[in-house]
């Protein structure tokens, strides 16, 4: 028996050997197909190995050679697999194999260095009952405003300091934690670093990446701050909101030029990398409208990929939790190539178990890739905590402690507190600077207790040798010798082409996911126009006189007008998407006219569908001018109409920013429009001071030229025994409406004027208008 059993192993053994070897044959062979490949079509083929998760029948059950443009979503999940190599959501595999094959070349990666030196940021504020938000405190803060910028009055406010004189180092392939209590300027610290600061702050001091200023390169493309607030459309999918912002960032091609440099350079020494991450590089560097595997992987490392299909979601609308909402705001942004991450309490809303493995990929990522990440939390749990390797204890402005987080309790021991039994080290450090709680850790029994201010404790940390190592540290000398990669230089990461391809994409998914809403509105034109036509129905007016004149001219203006409001939803549509368009505005996604053109020119054919809709069901209903000509210049009015009307209640939305001051000095811009539009007021009966209203009116010049096209048709041309003028010309100078033929075409003209103006006003409004926002410290 035992001999039979020896037997057995070694026929196993035997079996095992010659798999191997066959294996080991089969991607010789395979690599040799690459190889015989032209440089340019090697970089987009690769070995795609068995997939793991298979059954070993059909696809995925071989190794073979894959060109990864053409990978379907199956395929690109089987290379992510294969490079993962782990269930879990863990990048640690992955990444150690990409730093080693970056390693095998001698590459190395770019790295960043941020120092910031004596920063001090303050503003000036009012205080007591003068900062309540009343009415009286508004006006007089108007009032005031006013007088400041003329010079007549010397602003007395109370000077409030956010950030005290502070300096520090955020050094790459570290992970550094940013810590202490509410109001203690963590925010405002992070924002100054990534070049965000709110310009009415006031900022003195340096800040430098590899010891370049701020304003020698883009820091904004360089850094990425990711917000305490969730701003997203919730009508995209997650996949599609992590797709967008992968595009924009181009985290596709910044993968494709390490990757050209790396086969360039393996091909010179004949080298071959690991096929896994091979094949991961390569398919990251391919840019699909459809598959991205750089969003996959970003997607399963942050545990998306259970919802990738999921709306995210809003107030009005059914999406993601709260917590995988806060982790899609963190996919957006790590999921293009910055390596300088500025994370403000990206824990909120997140259970512990799940902070843990999004920090613990994070770190991975920081260890292996050699980035740059200050992260603030609020209370991390300590196995949380562990997972930094320094600090940074901010409180009251002041930086109390920076340096290795394994020296932070004794650094506190030498002080005289020491961390009690069962404490979390971070409860102890937000809670030590406090007053109502420092002496409870008091330890030192030599000497009576008393508190020890901010200011003291920051004092102590300068004077001490941790202090002083940090102070002498010497600085990176390589900031302009390291990779091109390391900050950037142009303000987007992609060509105008793919930027305004990448922003159409976006905008048709959310007009196919707002069809409901474009489709009640077409309906409701249809609806509307069906009741005009039986209030107007042709079988009871007749050209005949000027009284039925009157009705037509009446019809007229009503249909302009329902026309015009009909546009009225692109108001609150803007303002809604304003806060993501300012996100990504502000992170350097793309510039504001990339969000405005697809805005324009693909609601040409909505404006199409309104105007064919109500020419339709009104003109030979009511019975306006029969002649063919005549009714589709009436359609193309209406277009020119519409189309006004979208682009100014955009650019209304652009300027007011806010649904309630946009209702409200919106509705009076409407009625002035309105107004003094030619119908409700004549010319003759609007105050001289006001002409010039009746002139900027574009209502006007859309009453004059559907009024013209109508009343100048030979059926109106019967001599009235009024004035001895034809009807129609009696019904046109009743309300000094032009008589002319060329009325229309000023009309139209002035009207696609309008529109285009409009847009660009939205444009510019979008490029120099900030939020309404208020500050957090």
């Amino acid at each position: 028996m035992a001999m039979a059993s020896g037997v057995g192993h070694v026929a196993l053994d035997v079996e095992e050997q010659a798999a191997s070897t066959a294996a080991r044959d089969e991607e010789e062979l395979l690599w040799a197909a690459i190889e015989r490949l032209p440089s340019a079509k090697r970089r987009n083929h690769a070995i795609v190995l068995p997939d793991p998760d298979g059954d070993g029948e059909g696809q995925g059950s071989a190794a073979e050679v894959v060109d990864v443009r053409r990978l379907d979503r199956p395929g690109l999940e089987r290379v992510l697999r294969r490079a993962l190599a782990t269930a879990e959501l863990d990048n640690a595999n992955l990444l150690r194999g990409i730093k080693a094959r970056f390693d095998a070349v001698g590459l190395e990666v770019p790295r960043v260095e941020v120092r910031f030196r004596n920063l001090r940021v303050s503003t000036e504020v009012n205080v007591g009952s003068r900062a309540l938000p009343t009415l009286p405190n508004y006006v007089r803060d108007v009032t005031e405003r006013i007088l400041i910028a003329c010079r007549l009055l010397h602003p007395n406010k109370h000077k409030l300091t956010i950030l005290d004189d502070v300096s520090g180092i955020v050094r790459p392939g570290r992970m550094t934690l940013l810590l202490g209590p509410p109001a203690s300027g963590k925010s405002t610290l992070l924002l100054a670093l990534a070049g965000k600061l709110d310009p009415k702050l006031k900022k003195s001091g340096g800040i430098t990446y590899n010891g370049i200023a701020l304003d020698e390169f883009c820091v904004q493309r360089t850094s990425a701050y990711i917000s305490q607030t969730d701003n997203h459309l919730g009508e995209l999918t997650v996949r599609e909101t992590l797709d967008f912002a992968a595009k924009c960032q181009g985290a596709s091609e910044n993968w494709g030029e390490c990757l050209k440099e790396l086969v360039n350079l393996e091909q010179k020494r004949g080298m071959r990398p690991s096929p896994e991450i091979d094949a991961f590089m390569k398919a990251a560097s391919v840019g699909g409208d459809k598959h991205n595997l750089v969003t996959d992987y970003v997607l399963r490392v942050l545990g998306l990929d259970i919802c990738a299909d999921t709306l995210v979601g809003s107030d009005m609308e059914r999406g993601v939790s709260g917590g995988q909402r806060k982790r899609v705001t963190t996919g957006e942004m790590i999921v293009g190539p910055r390596k300088t991450l500025l994370m403000d309490e990206i824990s909120t809303g997140l259970d512990s178990s799940t902070t843990f493995q999004i920090v613990k990929c994070l770190r991975n990522f920081v260890h292996e890739m050699e980035a740059t990440v200050l992260m603030s939390l609020l209370q991390p749990a300590p196995e949380t905590f562990e997972l930094f390797d320094d600090l940074i204890l901010l409180s009251e402005g002041k930086i109390v402690y920076q340096g290795q987080i394994d020296h932070v309790v004794e650094y506190f021991k030498s002080l005289g507190f020491s961390l009690p039994p069962r404490k979390g080290i971070a409860d102890f450090l937000q809670e030590v600077t406090s007053k109502k709680d420092q002496a409870q850790y008091w330890s030192d029994l030599s000497k009576p207790y008393s508190f020890i201010p901010v200011s003291a404790m920051a004092a102590a940390f300068t004077d001490s040798q941790y202090g002083r190592n940090l102070e002498f540290h010497p600085h990176n000398s390589d900031g302009h010798t390291n990779s091109p990669e390391a900050l950037a230089r142009s303000k987007f990461a992609i060509s105008k082409y793919s930027l305004i391809r990448a922003c159409f994409a976006r905008e048709l998914i959310l007009i196919s996911r707002h069809r409901f809403l474009y489709t009640f509105r077409t309906c409701q034109v249809a609806f509307v126009g069906l009741i005009t036509s039986t209030l107007f129905l042709r079988t009871r007016l007749h050209p005949i006189d000027e009284q039925n004149g009157e009705l037509y001219l009446s019809c007229l203006f009503f249909g302009l007008v329902h026309i015009m409001f009909n546009g009225f939803s692109e108001l609150s549509i803007t303002i809604f998407r304003l806060p993501v368009f300012y996100k990504q505005r502000d992170n350097c996604f793309h510039p504001a006219w990339a969000f405005s053109l697809p805005n324009w020119i693909l609601r040409i054919p909505y404006s199409i569908i309104e105007a064919t809709v109500w020419s339709c069901v009104v003109y030979y209903t009511v019975g306006f001018a029969p002649t063919v000509d005549r009714f589709f210049r009436f359609m193309l009015l209406l277009f020119s109409i519409h189309q006004m009307a979208l682009g100014l209640f955009r650019m209304m939305g652009a300027i007011a920013r806010d649904m309630t001051i946009a209702n409200t000095f919106g509705s009076a811009a409407m009625m002035a429009i309105f107004l003094l539009g030619g119908f409700i007021i004549p010319k003759e009966a609007i105050k001289p001071w006001w002409e010039w209203a009746y002139w900027v009116s574009p209502l006007m010049y859309g009453q004059r030229a559907i009024s013209v096209n109508e009343f100048s048709d030979s059926r109106w041309s019967k001599v009235s025994s009024y004035m001895n003028n034809t009807i129609g010309t009696n019904v046109l100078l009743a309300h000094d409406l032009g008589t002319q033929n060329y009325w229309y075409w000023i009309g139209v003209g002035v009207l696609l004027a309008y529109a285009l103006l409009f847009n660009v006003l939205f444009t510019l409004a979008l490029a120099y208008l900030n939020p309404f926002k208020r500050h957090r410290h």
